[in-house]
């Protein structure tokens, strides 16, 4: 990614082929094909705003989470909020180029805690591949630990949210109309820790991932 708070994906081939073995009132279900319309339209400095249907507001209320919740970094004021990868900048033999697919990275805060959701459709499983770096950073897994949480993702139910060891790093699998597979990993805190805790943080994740279920995206 650009931004360095998010980690990288561009020279994360390796480990992928290792693991692979803002709100909205009338948008369409969530498909590879919108996802990737909406990832073209995102500058490539980023945007201000976040383009999918998250209201972390509500999330948060919702999670018992503390603090005002609000788009936006609180260590990077004026950071932009959302950045694309994949689609038609897809950079050649990266993951998103290797398995088609887009993904919208936004930056929240709760309280003092940043929050940033990342959101990722593919046409071929599994599509928390591509993010294995960020849930790396994020978590701060070891390889191990990283195979073992992709392989635990590729078992669950669509809705169900997975935990890293660390808590503060969840992942959801998110139903695609259409073909592909779709996933929404959120991060708390940084490296491995968060004040929220790992059952806000889950029931964070859940609560967006219910927003996505409604209304993923806003053209």
């Amino acid at each position: 990614m650009r931004h360095r708070r998010y980690g990288s994906l561009t020279g994360a081939a390796a480990a992928v082929a290792l693991l692979a073995g803002c709100q909205s009132g009338s948008a369409p279900a969530l498909s590879l094909d919108g996802l990737t319309k909406t990832v073209d339209a995102i500058p490539g400095e980023g945007q201000s705003s976040c383009p999918l249907a998250y209201d972390i507001a509500k999330a948060a209320k919702a999670a018992g989470a503390d603090g005002a919740s609000a788009p936006g970094s609180v260590k990077e004021p004026g950071a932009a909020i959302a950045t694309g990868e994949g689609g038609k900048r897809a950079v050649p033999d990266t993951p998103l180029a290797q398995n088609p697919g887009a993904l919208v990275s936004c930056v929240f805060h709760i309280g003092q805690e940043e929050v940033v959701v990342h959101t990722a459709a593919t046409r071929h499983p599994q599509a928390v591949a591509p993010l294995a770096p960020i849930v790396a950073h994020l978590a701060g897994s070891s390889t191990q630990d990283l195979i073992a949480y992709v392989n635990r993702m590729a078992k669950a139910e669509i809705g169900e949210p997975v935990a890293t060891g660390s808590g503060n790093v969840v992942a959801v699998r998110l139903k695609l109309d259409g073909e592909g597979d779709a996933v929404m990993v959120v991060g708390a805190g940084e490296s491995g820790r968060s004040t929220m805790g790992r059952e806000r943080i889950t029931a964070l994740a859940g609560s967006l991932a219910d927003q996505v279920a409604a209304a993923p995206y806003r053209r």
